[in-house]
């Protein structure tokens, strides 16, 4: 496809499609087929104009090159478009919008006055209806004071004031339900599954790795400890514990068994089973998703909780100060003047826009906050502990020396760790399988009754012979290995400069696998970053030796350290800190961390980790890049300075409204217009971006 460029400026282009029309569906694909490009940072595509901006990376000329290669067809090969999209959605909202101020104005120019107060009236009855109902509950609350707002209004035959009040209203309730449903819907996407390949059983019980797409209803597939279910399904074999916080909010993992029906999003935490599919990829788990953000009250942040109890609190005070007015003047205008001003529209509609918007600019950093009430706790956090592998280091570790002992062969011996290590989500896993595909080494299934022990390693069976690979720990500690005399030499000039892993056959050590995973470059740039940002302590965890934690923890400038710890330490360590007062942020990337993410006052996923590390975690951080945490604790101040400072405008400008009714300067319907508009107007700044761009 050709394109015109309309505008370009470093890093930034913005493009003009060479076709005269565009449908929604076309955008969305053109859309996510750039996103996927490694060029490009952010793209969004104009359906309407045909035109396309991109904020890109690296050589503008790979990206030129890219786009001459585009076309519709090839991109819907290429990409998978989300089941739901929030194109539709936000041009219903905007015509929504667009068609009620129009008739708004066309309403008050041309509509006979006769017919202006009938519409007003009809208008207002469900406000007076609702307050109405609210009383007989017993309730005072906003509903009792707009109603009576508005139902004094008419009564006093102010139908001007009555008419802006009901349209301000419902305007402000349509903006509200738009930002939110559209944060939820940016939000939902990004908790969606990200499952790419699972492991299809066949007929003759081997396993192989396909595509999810090309999974049916019927078939059979494997699903193992650390894992996520990629779709919903009844147990065949297997007796697991089952993760469901993530959608049914339960802390505590279930058992399930052969039989039970397990869903998609849920993670396996302990056992492996094998799963009869019931849906097709895709589901209902975003409609799921959805539901539990818009139903929990776990995403509502402490402010957000404050201001609605507040805004209630409020409701009879403002009755008072109407009726006190009334008695001390006698005049009905004054009292109605008090009485148009209220404190909860303003508190009740800022404060989660705020969040929502918040979050939403989150995300465009590829940064997932699954409730308001983390980016809170992110603001108050003055405790930052860090897991190692993975998220410290490049999360990229490679196998830079392979030790075979006991006279086995050393690409024997990668062949047989990378067929126990595929099936398991880590950076180091993932490293052993690597380097045994470099090497051109098969390693098909081989073993049956796949064990994995979290955070030590992985047992099996190989020609009845039991085989386990992992830490030192597990191997030499938990399973009791032996080093062999002849090889106890080269054993212990081992150097404490690489990672081992250990892999050994009936019980006797026959290679160690030595992986180096460097330091992230940006890793001391974000420590020092981090305490200036407000964080007073940052300390690292690492099931590591002592030297090497210790090497790292003064290279990085960190506080403190631990090291040779297992996932229960990472856990108790943080309560002992949280017992101590300190608001402990936990990071990290692997099935290991789980807990101590699980504890923490907010526990953030980084990378590409185990899929268990992202469910479990409060906050994902899906970019490559540690800066991306200072951008969040920097998004998280802002947002509660935003927060702090409505309360002070909503209180103090609304007061001085009250004065000056009270006072008579200010009639019914000026009274009402002035507290309406700023509500709009502070609720239109709360959607703004608080990061400048």
């Amino acid at each position: 496809m050709r394109f015109l460029i309309l505008h370009e400026s470093p890093g930034r282009i913005r493009l003009q499609a060479d076709m005269k029309r565009m449908s929604m569906e076309q955008a969305d694909l053109m859309e996510a087929w750039l996103l996927q490009q490694p060029e490009v940072k952010y793209a969004s595509v104009h359906d309407r104009t045909c035109s396309v901006t991109i904020l890109y990376q690296k050589e503008r000329a790979a990206l030129c090159h890219a786009l001459a290669g585009f076309s519709f067809e090839k991109a819907a090969g290429e990409v998978r478009l989300p089941m739901n999209k929030s194109r539709a959605m936000n041009r219903k909202y905007k015509e929504k919008l667009v068609f009620m101020v129009a008739w708004h104005i066309a309403r008050r120019l041309f509509l006979p006055l006769p017919l202006r107060r009938i519409f007003c009236i009809v208008q207002a009855l469900p406000r007076i209806i609702g307050a109405v109902k609210a009383l007989r509950r017993r309730r005072m609350t906003t509903d009792v004071l707009d109603g009576t707002a508005i139902g004094v209004s008419l009564l006093t035959g102010d139908f001007s004031t009555a008419g802006s009040v009901c349209f301000l209203l419902k305007l402000g309730e349509l903006l509200e339900e738009w930002t939110h449903k559209r944060s939820v819907d940016d939000l939902a996407k990004n908790m969606a599954l990200q499952v790419d390949r699972v492991w299809r059983v066949n007929d003759d019980n081997s396993q192989s790795a396909v595509p999810l797409d090309e999974i049916r209803p019927g078939d059979l597939i494997a699903v193992y400890t650390g894992h996520v279910l990629p779709l919903d399904g009844v147990i065949e074999e297997g007796d697991v514990m089952v993760n469901q916080a993530s959608l049914t909010g339960e802390s505590v993992p279930v058992a399930k068994g052969s039989g039970t029906s397990v869903y998609a999003g849920c993670v396996v935490e302990e056992g492996n089973c094998v799963v009869r599919v019931t849906a097709k990829a895709g589901g209902n788990r975003y409609d799921r998703i959805v539901r539990m953000i818009e139903d929990s009250e776990r995403m509502k942040s402490g402010a957000e909780n404050r201001a609605a109890n507040l805004a209630d609190k409020l409701v009879p005070w403002c009755f008072a100060g109407s009726a006190l007015t009334w008695l001390l003047t006698g005049n009905t205008a004054r009292a109605v003047s008090v009485l148009m001003v209220d404190f909860s529209c303003a508190l009740k509609l800022a404060m989660p826009l705020s969040v929502l918007s918040a979050m939403r600019e989150a995300g465009r950093h590829r940064i997932t906050v699954k409730g308001g009430k983390y980016m809170e706790k992110v603001s108050r956090a003055d405790t930052v502990i860090f897991d190692k592998t993975g998220t410290l280091t490049n999360a990229c570790p490679t196998v830079v020396r392979i030790e075979p002992f006991h006279g086995e062969d050393a690409d024997e011996m990668l062949r047989t760790a990378a067929c126990l290590e595929e099936h398991f989500p880590h950076s180091v896993a993932n490293a052993v399988v690597r380097a045994a595909a470099e090497k051109n080494l098969n390693h098909n299934e081989m073993h049956s009754e796949v064990e994995y022990v979290v955070a030590h390693g992985i047992a099996t069976k190989i020609d009845k012979k039991r085989v386990i690979i992992g830490s030192r720990h597990f191997v030499f500690e938990d399973e009791n290995v032996r080093v062999l005399e002849e090889d106890q030499a080269r054993f212990d000039i081992l150097p404490d400069s690489l990672s081992w892993l250990f892999l050994a056959v009936d019980g006797i050590l026959s290679c160690a696998i030595g992986i180096l995973d460097p330091l992230r470059t940006e890793a001391s740039e974000t420590i020092e970053a981090l305490h200036a940002a407000g964080i007073k302590k940052t300390v690292m965890i690492t099931g590591d030796n002592r030297k090497t934690a210790m090497a790292v923890a003064g290279q990085l400038g960190i506080d403190a350290y631990l090291a040779e710890v297992l996932p229960e330490d990472k856990a108790e360590y943080i309560r002992k800190e949280q017992s101590g007062g300190r608001t402990v942020v936990m990071i990290g990337d692997g099935i290991n961390d789980t807990p101590a993410l699980s504890v923490a006052d907010v526990g953030i996923a980084i990378g590409n980790g185990a899929l268990i590390a992202r469910e479990v975690a409060d906050i994902t951080v899906s970019a490559e890049d540690l800066r991306e945490l200072v951008y969040l604790k920097q998004l998280s101040d802002r947002l509660m300075a935003r927060i702090n400072r409505n309360y002070r405008f909503v209180i103090g400008f609304n007061s001085v409204l009250i004065v000056l009714g009270a006072l008579g300067i200010l009639p019914p319907a000026v009274s009402a217009l002035l507290h309406n508009s700023s509500t709009l107007l502070l609720s239109m700044h709360c959607m703004t971006d608080l990061m400048d761009k």
